[in-house]
């Protein structure tokens, strides 16, 4: 009874999940599970606002070409996050409709990690979502300490989802 309410009490994020790879198959539930990941940030950062996120899973070769263009870096990366504002949660949201940004996510990169780690496609593509759902509020990880404090959130929404390393 108490999640009902929390979903009628939040207002709506609108989730757009777009799979840009033909040749790698990543099934629906597998995309809801995105979904739910970004959905579960919220609720646990305690926003309510309305507003969009987009994810984007595509090929090495586009991701490399986006990791190039926006970050000087040649070469491939599991996920890149495009964050509309600086700082989110620690400026405070005034806004009532949140345009949040864009997640990117290499399929092929993913689908190595899940084996690396011995776990599966979904958890390595929520905790990507997790991951960059933070940098999405304004987390970093370039220091120790900013780190440990998105490791620790990672950790929280990751548990919340019921999904273990």
């Amino acid at each position: 009874m108490k999640n009902m309410r929390e979903k009628e009490k939040r207002k709506m994020i609108d989730i757009e999940v777009n799979l840009m790879v033909d040749e790698i198959d990543i099934e629906e539930p597998v995309l809801e599970l995105a979904k739910r990941a970004i959905e579960c940030v919220m609720t646990i950062e305690g926003i309510e606002n309305a507003g969009e996120v987009d994810v984007m899973i595509v090929d090495a070769e586009r991701i490399r070409s986006l990791n190039k263009e926006f970050r000087g870096k040649d070469e491939v990366t599991d996920v890149l996050s495009f964050p509309q504002y600086d700082h989110l949660l620690e400026n405070g949201i005034g806004e009532d409709y949140l345009v949040l940004g864009d997640i990117v996510i290499c399929a092929q990169r993913a689908i190595e990690q899940a084996k690396e780690f011995n776990h599966g496609i979904e958890r390595e593509l929520a905790y990507l979502v997790v991951h960059s759902m933070y940098h999405l509020l304004g987390f970093d990880h370039m220091d120790e300490n900013e780190k440990i404090k998105m490791r620790e959130k990672e950790e929280i929404a990751m548990t919340a989802l019921n999904i273990s390393r």
